[in-house]
């Protein structure tokens, strides 16, 4: 008895998610800048609307990338007393547009071949995998911001191209991987 009516409302829960997914699905489709966020390797139908409400519609609301990673709390603190500094994770920020960041980070890496190259040589400087994820994620907002800012899709060729230009130690374990 106790386990049908159990069901019952699991069946009733599960088709209310599943129309709001709809719900939000449609929404997003219409929202100025949604194309630029369902364009990002990894983002998917869950996470693209994420994404895009982090940033918001008023491009003037973070003067920059910086100040985007600090509200979200992605960038870190580091505090100095004397002689001596330590550096932790932001405590006081939107938790969820945090975690939604740190998701897509993960995420991305199995669609991004830099993405996945980035985070393996975070992992092989001793960083966690929590660390290297962090890292990916800030390299991310940098990214997305620029694009945001100019209205522009990300485009992986041309990020490359940058990165080549900038002579990045990441191109070159691109080239290793390609190699090998």
């Amino acid at each position: 008895m106790i386990g049908k009516a159990l069901a019952l409302q699991l069946r009733t829960l599960l088709l209310s998610i599943e129309q709001l997914n709809h719900k939000i699905e449609q929404l997003f489709a219409q929202l100025p800048g949604a194309d630029l966020f369902a364009a990002l390797p990894g983002a998917g139908e869950h996470l693209a609307p994420r994404l895009l409400l982090a940033f918001g519609e008023e491009r003037t609301r973070f003067s920059s990338a910086q100040d985007l990673m600090q509200y979200a709390g992605i960038a870190s603190v580091t505090k100095r007393s004397g002689e001596k500094d330590w550096v932790h994770w932001r405590w006081s920020c939107p938790k969820f547009l945090r975690q939604s960041f740190v998701e897509w980070a993960e995420q991305s890496r199995q669609h991004s071949f830099w993405a996945k190259a980035f985070y393996e040589a975070q992992k092989r400087k001793g960083k966690t995998h929590q660390e290297a994820i962090r890292a990916l994620a800030f390299k991310w907002i940098r990214i997305i911001w620029r694009c945001w800012q100019d209205g522009k899709t990300y485009d992986q060729a041309k990020y490359l191209l940058a990165l080549k230009q900038k002579r990045s130690p990441l191109v070159a374990q691109l080239a290793l991987q390609t190699v090998s």
